[in-house]
């Protein structure tokens, strides 16, 4: 290549047929660069990715050969890498491969005939650290998303599931270890910072935004899970009942607001014959499904459909009913829910097709007194209404509007029993159709129960008062009950979800709600942000870890020093050496 030719030069040419010539020409020789330059010119091809992936120009022209080469030799030339600033080329080059493949079937094939695949597997190996392997896991996700290149994928399907079935569950605790727990800013890599702020902002910053992209890696794991599982891919890895565990505490929408987290790839698996019959079996899967399908939470369809999927099999049915209908019992009024119709009558459906059955086999009490409470709400009780004349119909509207009067003022005078046996009489002869004010007394017996502190009983007055809520999960007070009573029983990230949509509310109907309330509900969210802390489990384990050696140090007594009393001693300057041991996936701190 001549040292005159200049890539920005290039770009700029008018003449279309010179410049694409100059263009693949170019594109041949990057490889071949040996100086500060190639830095420049790889950065500017990334930004030309992120802000016209659609261009196909580049891509005619050999950029994804290009890239393909630019991996490899960063994998397997460590020299090479280490000189200028090549330690950055990798990561760019996988961030340009993900960003044109997004949404074209089309430049993915491309890319696959290309030979991105292999140096892609390589960097999610690990190869070089979780930086790298948060952009192989983002190209590796949308080349499997198509039905064109899903199998260039699939050729190495159970060694990709296994590792974006560990990064999913260890990535978290990787980047706290390697880089957020390193609270000295001069002991972190020093280009995973750059990459990370672009050389702005110090260790708070970069400790922000390593949260971001972690919560991004653990996402794009699932995703490309998600596409193995669609196709009922390896199934067998997927469904184990330790991941599976794990996967419901996987939030989505942190920083990728159109990711639904560790539950999409649940009800993907709901779908399945081999998913429905691993789900079912773990309690403590089912226990999170009912948590998502009674919370404001934005995926909360979600779960309800995986426990219909659920109870519509015969197989699973049996499972999951008792946890299931005791959760679903308090949606049953729910009517729409996003782009969901009717899900009240398809929950009730469900829960009461072999009713008469389940009625025989003398089945859990609870379980049969939910049965029998929807049968008599959804089925007698909406035919006697029917019959009822619009005078009837008004009279008894009138009276429960008394009878809430009555038992507004026993709870004002502490009679709080007195005040839920009157809220009761008042639900009881509400009509059904009637829906605000059958809210309004379930929100107020609620708010009896949380007085009491039964968390139980007010998260499912809450739940129901806000399946009557128009739209569903608006009415302020009742949320903010929930997030009380989800607090009363450790359930933060319920608590905090409740609080959130509570502020939203509030703000679109311009307060009303008084400082005072949001005084505390400000606080409440703090405290359960804290509690729900995308590093909190790693932070406890290394905390824990720390214990266990300083308690085995207490052991060894007096006499000689140990290792582990000698003191540590840290060198600065060390540049290369520390990049290397980041590459080989050994600590970046020098004892």
């Amino acid at each position: 290549m001549s040292k005159s030719s200049c890539f920005f030069c290039i770009m700029k040419e008018q003449d279309s047929t010179i410049r694409k010539s100059k263009i693949q020409d170019y594109l041949k020789g990057i490889p071949f660069l040996d100086n500060e330059h190639l830095i420049l010119v790889v950065s500017e091809l990334w930004s030309l990715a992120m802000t016209r992936p659609d261009d196909e120009e580049l891509l005619s022209l050999g950029l994804f050969q290009c890239m393909t080469v630019l991996m490899n030799k960063a994998i397997h030339d460590r020299s090479w890498l280490l000189k200028h600033q090549n330690i950055y080329i990798p990561y760019y080059a996988a961030h340009i491969v993900g960003s044109y493949t997004m949404k074209r079937a089309d430049s993915a094939a491309r890319a696959v005939d290309s030979g991105v695949v292999q140096p892609l597997l390589e960097l999610l190996r690990g190869e070089m650290s979780w930086v790298e392997q948060r952009v192989a896991v983002r190209a590796l996700g949308h080349l499997a998303s198509y039905e064109k290149t899903f199998e260039a994928v699939a050729v190495y399907e159970e060694e990709v599931v296994e590792l974006a079935l560990n990064l999913a569950i260890s990535c978290l605790e990787n980047v706290y270890r390697e880089f957020v727990e390193v609270k000295d800013g001069r002991e972190r890599v020093r280009y995973h910072c750059n990459l990370l702020t672009r050389g702005a902002g110090g260790a708070e910053m970069e400790g922000r935004k390593a949260e971001e992209w972690a919560s991004q890696l653990q996402c794009w794991s699932i995703h490309l899970l998600n596409c193995f599982a669609v196709k009922e891919r390896c199934l067998h890895l997927i469904c184990k009942r330790g991941f599976l565990e794990k996967l419901c505490g996987v939030w989505g929408g942190l920083a990728n607001q159109a990711s639904p987290g560790g539950i999409g790839l649940i009800r993907i698996l709901c779908h399945t014959r081999i998913g429905r019959e691993s789900i079912s079996k773990s309690k403590n899967v089912i226990e999170n499904l009912c948590n998502v399908s009674r919370s404001s939470d934005e995926w909360q369809y979600m779960g309800i459909d995986c426990l219909l999927l659920l109870l519509k099999d015969v197989d699973s049915r049996h499972n999951v009913i008792d946890s299931a209908a005791l959760c679903l019992v308090d949606l049953v009024e729910l009517k729409n829910l996003g782009n969901r119709r009717s899900l009240g009558d398809s929950i009730t459906r469900a829960l009461l097709h072999d009713y008469k059955k389940t009625k025989i086999k003398n089945g859990d009490i609870n379980v049969q007194r939910s049965l029998e409470e929807i049968w008599l709400l959804k089925v007698e009780r909406r035919r006697r209404e029917k019959l009822m004349s619009r005078e009837r119909i008004e009279e008894r509207r009138m009276m429960v509007k008394l009878i809430k009067q009555q038992g507004n003022h026993h709870f004002l005078v502490g009679h709080v029993g007195e005040a839920i046996s009157k809220y009761d009489e008042a639900l009881e002869i509400c009509p059904l159709k009637h829906r605000s004010e059958r809210m309004i007394v379930y929100s107020k017996r609620a708010h009896c129960h949380l007085f009491l502190r039964d968390g139980d009983a007010a998260i499912r007055d809450a739940t129901r008062a806000l399946c009557l809520s128009s739209p569903p999960n608006s009415h302020d007070m009742s949320l903010w009950i929930r997030a009380q009573a989800y607090d009363m029983k450790g359930m933060a990230k319920e608590s905090l979800m409740d609080c959130i949509v509570f502020m939203n509310v509030c703000i679109r109907s311009g307060g009303g709600s008084g400082l005072r309330i949001l005084y505390y509900v400000v606080r409440m969210i703090c405290k359960q942000m804290e509690k729900t802390w995308l590093f909190r489990e790693a932070r406890i384990k290394i905390k824990e870890e720390a214990e266990i050696q300083v308690k085995k140090c207490k052991n060894y007594g007096s006499g000689l020093s140990t290792i582990m009393e000698e003191p540590c001693v840290v060198r600065d300057g060390i540049g290369k050496k520390k990049i290397e041991r980041v590459i080989n996936g050994i600590s970046n701190k020098t004892v």
